[in-house]
């Protein structure tokens, strides 16, 4: 049975989608199953895994969620073996507006990915940088959460209103719902600014914060605009191993 762990923080900029594209490849190459689903509109985990997002315009997670295509034909087989990718479209801010009449509406994500659980080991979802009614979507769908937090300045700012919309729909709507864990992000070790925020969070969280922390690096920022993951783009980089080794502690703390 697969777990499905939506990627989520309303904040942007804090590598959410890096996170969902490059954990989704590391898992694959360690021999699992792994669906990657894209809820944000801006379709960057599509473009980022070499889809053009106008091009299956017609077959992507918004016709899913209104209800015009099963979630099995929009699934496409990317260049990792073993990860395929539930396409994004600008059009699925539309789909918050047409979502208001769908009775239990915040489920819809949910019924159409648990079926799926028996087909993949994992189902990764990148979330959108806003609360609306997609995330609670993803949130509703989710057996956990992964949060990544930038190691910058305001890191904890809206984290508070992000844990607050957690536990609502573990109180409503998803009862078992998990943190996966806090994940460290955008880590320069050269600055005294950037181990402070680690202490803070580590401070904060505790254990539920991942030993894994990503660093910044040139490679892991350019691999987007070649269309693959970073381990495609340059296998001993940094960025490969530092999303290696998140998904072993994701593997381990799951096994």
């Amino acid at each position: 049975m697969g777990k499905i762990i939506a990627i989520a923080n309303q904040k942007g900029g804090v590598g959410k989608t890096t996170t969902a594209i490059n954990l989704a490849a590391s898992l694959s190459v360690m021999e699992k199953k792994v669906l990657l689903v894209d809820a944000d509109p801006q379709a960057n985990s599509t473009s980022g895994l070499n889809f053009n997002p106008d091009s299956n315009s017609k077959k992507t997670l918004y016709e899913a969620l209104i209800g015009k295509v099963a979630i099995s034909d929009i699934l496409l087989d990317t260049e990792v073996a073993g990860l395929k990718i539930a396409p994004s479209h600008i059009n699925l801010v539309g789909a918050e507006i047409e979502m208001l009449n769908i009775p239990e509406r915040e489920l819809v994500m949910k019924k159409f990915l648990d079926p799926l659980k028996e087909e993949f080991d994992f189902i990764i979802i990148d979330c959108s940088p806003s609360l609306g009614i997609i995330t609670i979507n993803s949130l509703s769908a989710a057996d956990s959460v992964l949060i990544p937090v930038q190691c910058e300045y305001f890191a904890l700012e809206g984290l508070g209103k992000l844990l607050n919309t957690i536990k609502l729909v573990q109180n409503r709507l998803n009862t078992s719902l998990q943190i996966e864990g806090f994940l460290l992000t955008m880590f320069d070790s050269r600055t005294r600014h950037s181990n402070l925020v680690v202490d803070e969070v580590r401070t904060h969280f505790g254990e539920m914060v991942f030993k894994t922390i990503i660093q910044r690096n040139v490679r892991l920022t350019e691999a987007p605009s070649h269309g693959k993951p970073v381990i495609l783009h340059d296998a001993l980089s940094t960025g490969t191993n530092n999303y290696l080794n998140l998904a072993k502690e994701i593997i381990k703390k799951n096994s």
